[in-house]
């Protein structure tokens, strides 16, 4: 703790013999630190931060030093537990997966450090991390792998099952108009799970490899049709809660598709709350800005920028745990009679977008949230 001390200028550096090679600059080192530090006094009140624990708490360092932690944090947060340990007990507290939320914040998944500054009687040590952003993209990495192994499936199956299915419907056309009114029945049923085989071919064959035409789109259009279009079906009996920032850029995308990755995460809200028969189920959608995301483009030579989002949270049951990390995968499905290719779908087609999804989910509250790259004209932007 001595050297974070020296770091802050808590306490006078004595005299050191300078390295004959390297003269290391505690402040410098922490300040190029990925995790925010910050120190707090007998008061809660900041009185030393790092860059990026301004980045973490989005304010400056001028704001934050004449800021009270109990003034971004409600009172009885756990966080004030930890600090409060900490200082008692002279020992370091970490907790992990926290959520970090008030009126000037809201972060989750965070992992939380305190530790006392021994030779500073009541002053403690904040680290704080954001792994929310690890988490999304190691779910981005899981829907990647699932989208190239349910493009292969699609391929066989469209190949090797399709044809045969042909020739079974024929043949069961045949029968029926020939078979005894007692045999005619079996061979509706034969063409008719015929027919449901096929349907479930060309549903995997959307997940094909095809050149995906992208533009301009007005997303707030687009979440204005599939409203429109959940209100008036599946969803008519949940309440549609709207948050959308006016000012944002068209993205770049296919219409049609994101129509189809919004009705499906729409879809999959309402049957959580309809599972629950509750009567005060709703349905959150917003969009905004969320800087600094960013995605690395499969070649690795540059960083998709996607400043974007599109959030759809619902007020239902919530994924159970064991299930949320493969959610995307094929065939793993949270309904009892879903065929598990509804959200795979969808993983593939903001791959397609160069995006990235992601899932935040607790009992009570689930939410998916989309990042998407924004439209630019070149033509524009060259003039």
């Amino acid at each position: 703790m001595s050297g974070l001390k020296k770091a802050f200028g808590l306490v006078k550096r004595g005299p050191r013999a300078p390295h004959p090679a390297f003269q290391p600059n505690p402040a410098q080192i922490l300040e190029t630190l990925p995790q925010a530090v910050a120190v707090l006094d007998e008061q809660d009140m900041f009185c030393a931060i790092n860059y990026a624990a301004e980045e973490f708490f989005g304010a400056s360092k001028a704001m934050l030093l004449h800021t009270n932690l109990g003034e971004i944090l409600p009172p009885d947060h756990p966080v004030f537990l930890m600090l409060d340990r900490a200082r008692r007990a002279g020992v370091s507290v970490a907790e992990h997966d926290m959520m970090l939320e008030g009126p000037r914040l809201t972060r989750r998944g965070c992992t939380v450090h305190a530790a006392p500054l021994l030779e500073q009687p009541g002053h403690v040590v904040l680290m704080l991390q954001d792994e929310s952003a690890a988490r999304a993209l190691d779910q981005q990495i899981s829907a990647r792998n699932a989208a190239r192994s349910i493009t292969g499936m699609a391929a066989i199956l469209a190949h090797e099952v399709k044809n045969p299915l042909s020739g079974i419907r024929g043949a069961a056309q045949l029968l029926e108009m020939s078979a005894p009114p007692d045999d005619r029945e079996l061979a509706v049923l034969i063409r008719d799970e015929a027919d449901r085989i096929r349907a479930m071919v060309e549903r995997m064959e959307t997940f094909g490899e095809k050149k995906l035409e992208r533009q301009a789109v007005n997303i707030h259009r687009v979440l204005e049709h599939v409203r429109r279009l959940a209100g008036s079906g599946f969803a008519a009996r949940v309440k549609f809660i709207e948050a959308y920032d006016p000012s944002l850029p068209h993205v770049l995308g296919n219409r049609d598709q994101l129509i189809q990755v919004l009705l499906n995460l729409i879809k999959n809200a309402a049957e959580a709350i309809a599972g629950t028969d509750r009567q005060d189920g709703e349905i959150h959608l917003s969009t905004g800005f969320q800087h600094g995301v960013r995605l690395s483009a499969a070649t690795g030579r540059a960083r998709a920028n996607l400043p974007l989002f599109v959030a759809v949270r619902d007020n239902g049951p919530g994924i159970p745990e064991d299930i949320r990390r493969h959610l995307f995968e094929p065939f793993v499905s949270t309904k009892a009679s879903g065929s598990g290719l509804g959200l795979a779908l969808v993983a593939k087609i903001v791959a397609d977008h160069g995006g990235l999804i992601d899932v935040d989910s607790h009992p009570g509250r689930t939410e998916f949230r989309i990042h998407l790259p924004v439209f630019e004209d070149l033509h524009e932007s060259a003039t």
